[in-house]
């Protein structure tokens, strides 16, 4: 049952005015204290535009022209407090809680259709004594830098017709609102997936391509693919540790400082992580002499996530399903990826007025859009295992 009632929204309309009721109704909505669904498009025209206006929409009463006076009319205060409704719904789905590498990986913003972003290497620690009255060394700063992949446009329409309107098809405008904002959060994060599982590949150092993993092998520019390890106790976690004790800064030549706390598992290894890394105490056991000793598990400061949109993209690269299942990842998921955002999700409104609304009775079109690219900032800091 809607909460705002069309009494308190006529009333509020008349007290205040029409931009005063613009604001105070998109500050409820991005406060969460008014839902898209407590809305009724119906109401608000009647309030907005006026009833006149509404029953013109029955083609017996006339047609529709939103240029024509009513009793209230007010064009723009329906459109915007429309216009706020439909943005505020498709944002809830584009940022639902299902799109976890969304909010694990930075957003930084860019005017660039892909580009070069400069860095300094470290600086390798070989300082020497500085003796009294003696001058400062010198040290020189090494070039270093990566390119990030071209950027793309993704968007839709949102039309706002007629019988929309007159039979008061609120639920099946939000529904719209909804699927653009999910189709657009669901292809983000399908970008995401695949820079995170190795089928996107687009890390390129110094104007060098390179994947984003590599086992242990000969020539390999670092190693942070861990195969044969299944998360199946704290063993599993100290390998991978492991692994990132022995990758070095490559401009330096020491130990890459990276808080790796983060994991993520499949679905399958919900249970099994919970169980590796919250327990309340482990246990090591020496085999000769078998000692066995219980100590608090250090292992629960790590924060455990789970997809199964990773999950079903691994099926999807080809990894049989009894091994796709077993893949997990640890690291700091922030500083290996990043998504390049030309723009974040905007919402733009047609004309009043325009072609679509004769032709289509489209009275009201919102166009939702949004521009980047998902990019591997820096692979060191994270540890793909398998089982």
């Amino acid at each position: 049952m809607r909460s705002l009632k069309y009494r308190e929204l006529k009333r509020l309309y008349e007290l205040e005015g029409a931009e005063r009721t613009v604001h105070v109704l998109g500050d409820a909505l991005k406060k969460g204290e008014l839902k898209p669904e407590e809305f009724s498009i119906r109401e608000l025209a009647e309030v907005t535009l006026g009833t006149s206006w509404v029953k013109q929409l029955d083609p017996r009463g006339g047609g529709v022209d939103l240029m024509e006076a009513g009793d209230a009319v007010d064009v723009t205060a329906f459109s915007n407090i429309t216009g706020q409704v439909i943005y505020n719904r498709i944002m809830l789905a584009y940022s639902q809680e299902a799109f976890i590498l969304s909010k694990l990986v930075d957003t930084i913003p860019t005017r660039f259709d892909g580009e070069k972003i400069p860095g300094i290497g470290r600086i390798v620690d070989e300082t020497t004594e500085v003796r009294p009255g003696m001058p400062y060394p010198n040290l020189g700063l090494g070039e270093d830098y990566i390119e990030t992949p071209s950027t793309t446009k993704r968007g839709f329409i949102v039309p706002v017709t007629k019988e929309a309107i007159f039979f008061d098809r609120t639920h099946l405008i939000l529904q719209r609102a909804a699927e653009v904002g999910e189709i657009l959060g669901l292809n983000k994060e399908k970008r995401l997936a695949d820079l995170l599982i190795g089928q996107t590949n687009n890390y390129n150092w110094k104007g060098t391509a390179y994947n984003t993993y590599y086992p242990a092998q000969d020539g390999a520019p670092w190693v942070n693919a861990l195969p044969g390890n299944e998360l199946v106790d704290w063993t599993n976690v100290d390998a991978a540790e492991q692994v990132f004790a022995n990758i070095l800064d490559p401009n330096t030549g020491e130990p890459v400082l990276v808080r790796a706390n983060t994991v993520l598992v499949m679905p399958a290894y919900v249970h099994a992580a919970h169980n590796v890394f919250f327990a309340t105490e482990i246990r090591y056991t020496r085999p000769t002499p078998e000692i066995t000793t219980v100590a608090p598990n250090p292992l629960r400061s790590y924060s455990v996530y789970d997809s199964r949109l990773v999950y079903r993209r691994i099926l999807n690269a080809g990894t049989a399903e009894d091994q796709a299942k077993m893949w997990w990842f640890m690291g700091d998921f922030g500083k290996a990826f990043a998504y390049m955002q030309n723009w974040p999700i905007t919402v733009t409104q047609a004309p009043a007025n325009g072609e679509a609304e004769f032709s289509q009775d489209i009275i009201l079109r919102f166009k939702a859009s949004e521009r980047g690219a998902a990019a591997v900032i820096n692979p060191r800091y994270v540890v793909m295992s398998t089982g």
